[in-house]
């Protein structure tokens, strides 16, 4: 079997393919997976070094996102809705392999209308945007909302979710201003790489400033330059890697909300959240009323680092995907 396997921890780059990985066994609760597709995230980068806060023991197949059909030997636990041949995508380790075992909680219902490659990268981005616009800064239409690294996976994800709301995308390059424009849909654009960029955005917003702030970049201190009074900045991430310290006088000042949210715990502190999530979500896809966003080149396992790579150097938009094996009428 095809897999990247992490048997030292170093950089990606020096991670070569392998073509005799053994096959996943699936334990207790959990089916095997024929990947078609798989996410690529900037912990990938982290965690082949050992440098991300999930550390599988070594050797491990890297990747945590797929998509693909329960493969025909799986087991099916009991309980299990799957059957073999089921379109399905979701998170598990090893995804960057031909076969991966999942949790059967951890795995939906491909819709039909989505390809496996947009399938691919569903699982960590949306509910993250979704929960994060809806379900902890209650966003309400005509409000503004400012959406940091708009381009990217989670940016472009919460570009559309936010559809409704009056959206500014603000982002690294003038290309990537388009981007956000063209594929997500965003009302207006702005580079942050300008110097003085929040006046742009209060001079849109009318001098009021936005209502929402979503930020997975770590650009909280500059966005509360522009934020509106009683304003909700939600803290996603931090992908340029440097944890921010807020000055709080700034959050008493303008009577603001700092809010984080962080999707993995829900499976241990709010697992009923999920399941409404995801109907959500399920339905806006099913009716293509939001759509994933792909980089430009769809990766394969052999240039898999190159991906990653790019990644790295901040060159990708929307979600980056390794196709492992085609589907019909799929196009490299």
């Amino acid at each position: 079997m095809r897999g990247f396997v992490v048997s030292d921890l170093k950089h990606h780059s020096q991670i070569p393919l392998s073509t005799n990985a053994p096959e996943p066994k699936p334990g207790p609760g959990q089916v095997l997976v024929d990947v078609y597709s798989a996410g690529l995230n900037f912990f990938d980068t982290l965690q082949t070094q050992g440098k991300h806060q999930s550390k599988p023991a070594l050797p491990f197949v890297l990747g945590a996102e797929f998509s693909g059909r329960i493969s025909k030997d799986s087991p099916i636990p009991a309980g299990c809705p799957y059957k073999p041949g089921d379109r399905v995508f979701g998170a598990g380790q090893g995804a960057f392999a031909e076969k991966v075992a999942a949790d059967v909680g951890q795995i939906l219902p491909l819709p039909d209308n989505i390809t496996y490659d947009q399938g691919a990268g569903l699982f960590v981005t949306w509910p993250t945007s979704y929960e994060a616009l809806v379900g902890r800064a209650n966003l309400k239409p005509g409000e503004w909302v400012l959406v940091t690294a708009a381009a990217g996976g989670v940016g472009i994800a919460a570009v559309q979710l936010a559809k409704g709301a009056k959206v500014i995308a603000a982002v690294g390059s003038d290309s990537k201003v388009e981007v956000a424009k063209r594929h997500g849909g965003a009302d207006f654009g702005i580079n942050y790489s300008n110097s003085g960029w929040q006046k742009e955005v209060m001079k849109l917003t009318g001098g009021k400033g936005v209502d929402v702030i979503y930020d997975p970049v770590g650009l909280i201190n500059d966005s509360l330059k522009c934020i509106a009074w009683k304003g909700r900045a939600l803290v996603i991430g931090f992908a340029a890697g440097t944890i921010e310290k807020i000055p709080m006088n700034l959050v008493l000042l303008k009577n603001i909300s700092l809010v984080g949210l962080h999707w993995g715990p829900y499976t241990k502190f709010d697992q009923g959240r999920i399941s409404v999530v995801w109907k959500a979500l399920l339905d806006l896809l099913t009716s293509s009323k939001i759509v994933p966003v792909m980089y430009k080149r769809i990766y394969t396992l052999e240039t898999l680092s190159e991906g990653l790579a790019a990644i790295e150097r901040r060159e990708t938009w929307g979600k980056a995907i390794v196709r492992i094996r085609n589907e019909p009428h799929a196009k490299l």
